[in-house]
């Protein structure tokens, strides 16, 4: 039972039920191979269990090295001094433990897709633990997170197609870029924290009025290449309508933060972001869908 509630108390701690984010976006790409492939979804659907297991084990892996990289910071951080290492509830030790295993469940999985996802499954492992130390040298950190997240639907990819091919580095980089907006929007919490502590963030290096039009630009630049990705691979007005609502969704998430009011940054990080990966498969899942059968 005690390992129960600390295995409870690592799911929240790493949000477990924000792997909506990444995960969308995986199956979409894994449908857009299966497309490319001439596959039918049954041919297909075999995959996509193991394409999920590996996503969500390795979200968790990263998610929990991050908490354990961070949690000296996080203790000094008021916004975060209650997480769940600095405030004792949980042990390093413990949490090691379970970044052990979620890694070695994401290796499992990987090597069930293909002997090439196998290859790459330590580098993906590298590149999301990585990710916990750039904020200590880097204002690039955020697209280094958005690498991170935009990695996922071109795993998936290679875990259907057996190789990588340069449409999917489209879906790549505007999942990218729309990562590294959101993040910008949610670091603004912590500018005074991080300038203080000489943590590197662009809210931390150009302020937050600046740092909130570049997570504009960045999203933008996210819907350029959602429609350039619709036109190359000759997608329907059901995916295209998927790109506008998503743009229409993104505006409202910058509506709602301001530099002199982030009391709803939040809303925009975790509901708005949410919404937007779920429809966007959704829409796009049934353009391929539909064409396919």
């Amino acid at each position: 039972m005690q390992a129960l509630h600390k295995i409870r108390i690592t799911l929240e701690m790493i949000k477990f039920e924000h792997s909506v984010f990444a995960l969308p976006f995986a199956l979409t790409g894994a449908l857009l191979a299966a497309r490319e492939e001439k596959l039918s979804l049954a041919a297909a659907g075999g995959k996509l269990g193991w394409i999920i297991l590996a996503m969500v084990s390795a979200r968790s892996a990263a998610m929990a090295f991050n908490r354990l990289a961070d949690a000296r910071i996080d203790a000094r951080n008021p916004r975060t001094r209650m997480r769940a290492i600095p405030a004792g509830m949980l042990s390093q030790s413990f949490t090691a433990g379970f970044v052990a295993v979620a890694s070695v469940i994401f290796l499992f999985a990987a090597g069930k897709l293909n002997a090439l996802c196998l290859k790459l499954a330590p580098l993906a492992l590298g590149i999301l633990f990585f990710y916990s130390y750039t904020k200590r040298f880097t204002a690039f950190s955020h697209l280094i997170l958005g690498l991170c997240l935009g990695v996922a639907p071109a795993a998936a990819w290679i875990a259907v197609r057996g190789r990588l091919d340069a449409p999917i580095l489209l879906l790549t980089a505007a999942v990218m870029l729309w990562t590294a907006g959101f993040d910008i929007i949610y670091s603004c919490q912590d500018y005074d924290f991080d300038r203080r502590e000489r943590l590197h963030s662009v809210p931390a290096r150009l302020g937050i009025a600046p740092a909130l039009k570049i997570a504009r630009l960045l999203h933008a630049a996210m819907i350029v290449l959602l429609l350039w990705l619709a036109e190359i691979l000759s997608l329907g007005p059901v995916s295209l309508a998927g790109v506008g609502l998503v743009a229409a969704l993104l505006i409202y998430e910058h509506s709602l933060v301001r530099p002199g009011d982030l009391s709803r940054v939040n809303a925009a990080f975790f509901t708005v972001n949410g919404v937007v990966s779920v429809l966007f498969f959704v829409f796009w899942a049934a353009d391929i869908l539909y064409a396919a059968a």
